[in-house]
């Protein structure tokens, strides 16, 4: 299994960036794929899933109604779309998903500022 994240970068409070995570390895589509963070000095959290089919979503009350996330089961991609961006969204937002065991993205940064 294997997660590979883009999409980071540095953008300014208000605006949008949309983060990939390359999946391969796995029947991408029978599983769950989760969005987690991490700010400097805070624990890891999660930020939105979506199902296997991606008829389910859910998200973090922090980022709800401004991110997006989806998939594309035929490029075996997720996708989170954030919009709206403000200073306390930076952090290095990594991909995840459980297939017999945890699997860990290598992580993008993403920093909000003017």
């Amino acid at each position: 299994v294997q997660l590979v994240e883009s999409g980071g970068g540095l953008v300014q409070p208000g605006g949008s960036l949309r983060l990939s995570c390359a999946a391969s390895g796995f029947t991408f589509s029978n599983y769950v794929m989760r969005w987690y963070r991490q700010a400097p000095g805070k624990e890891r959290e999660l930020v939105a899933w979506i199902s296997g089919g991606g008829g389910v979503t859910n998200y973090a009350n922090s980022v709800k109604g401004r991110f997006t996330i989806s998939r594309d089961n035929g490029k075996n991609t997720v996708y989170l779309h954030m919009n709206n961006l403000k200073p306390e969204d930076t952090a290095v937002y990594y991909c995840y998903t459980y297939v017999l065991r945890d699997y860990w993205g290598q992580g993008t940064q993403v920093t909000v500022s003017s």
